[in-house]
């Protein structure tokens, strides 16, 4: 084979695995340009190998990202510890990974902050790439039975943030409706009756712009907010651009006060359980607004 025609093959593999390695780096480090610079990076790597070694491309291409991942997550957890307010992942969407949904949704992807880099990795290959763990092994460089614990460990973690209750996308678009039409209109008693009592807001403005630094916990709380947003929406009315599936909860995406932002529903039997609002502008260019920009 000619080296045109390698490189050629070369790159066809890439571009076939490249949404799954994306996926990947974006579940190991919360951004979906961080995941793109891994990939970018693992794919020079992919260029420089030798592949005529290679029994299992595929594997080889999943350990490259994860040690990238890994040597990423090593500075981001430091600039991290200094982040100003609650830290959410960046907003992820993925209409054409519907299989991959379950493991984007936002309470899982905070699960995933809270584990140790290996403990993240291991589960991510395992649980979720549904790789051996002789291959995590091989990946991650520890013994197979220790990729095992850290996998188990980080299950204990994430079973307890996986919604209990699954909701349709028509469903989720409703009360998305719902949710924004109250808080917009300053409807209250709607507002009120969708809420339930324990909710909790994250707002992750990082420092950027205006936000609450500590998440806010339970319904007079949170309805004392959003009573004060309404009388701000008032004078400055909120922008619809369109209602979105945001790392696999029902939400939408507006313009406040000239800033885009993303606002995401954690629903559990018909009551709102957490409200996830993105509006640090560095984590909003991949989305796009009306005019087909992206901010």
């Amino acid at each position: 084979m000619t080296d045109a025609a390698e490189d050629a093959s070369a790159a066809e593999i890439f571009a076939e695995l490249r949404p799954r390695l994306i996926r990947l780096a974006y579940r190991m480090l919360g951004s979906v340009a961080d995941a793109e610079d891994v990939v970018h990076s693992a794919w020079v790597r992919w260029l420089g190998a030798d592949r005529d070694q290679m029994r299992d491309p595929k594997a080889v291409l999943h350990t490259i990202v994860t040690r990238l991942s890994l040597n990423e997550l090593k500075s981001a957890r430091r600039r991290r510890a200094a982040y100003v307010g609650p830290w959410l992942p960046e907003p992820f969407f993925d209409p054409e990974a519907e299989e991959a949904a379950d493991d984007l949704i936002l309470p899982l992807m905070i699960a995933l902050e809270r584990l140790s880099p290996l403990e993240r990795a291991a589960f991510l290959l395992h649980d979720v790439f549904g790789l051996g763990f002789d291959a995590v092994s091989e990946t991650i460089g520890r013994e197979a039975a220790t990729c095992r614990k850290l996998a188990s460990r980080a299950r204990a973690h994430i079973h307890a943030a996986r919604p209990r209750f699954v909701v349709s996308n028509e469903e989720g678009l409703r009360l998305a409706n719902a949710f924004f039409t109250a808080t917009r209109t300053g409807d209250l008693a709607t507002l009120r009756a969708m809420l339930a009592e324990d909710v909790v807001v994250y707002a992750d403005g990082g420092g950027r712009v205006p936000a609450p630094i500590r998440p806010l916990l339970g319904l007079e709380a949170t309805m004392e907010r959003f009573a004060a947003l309404a009388r701000l929406f008032a004078v400055q009315p909120s922008r619809l651009i369109r209602y979105a599936t945001i790392n696999g909860l029902p939400g939408f995406i507006t313009i406040e006060d000239d800033l885009v932002q993303t606002t995401a529903l954690h629903i559990e039997e018909q009551k709102v359980v957490a409200i996830y609002v993105t509006r640090n502008p560095d984590k909003l260019q991949n989305v796009p607004n009306m005019t087909g920009r992206r901010n």
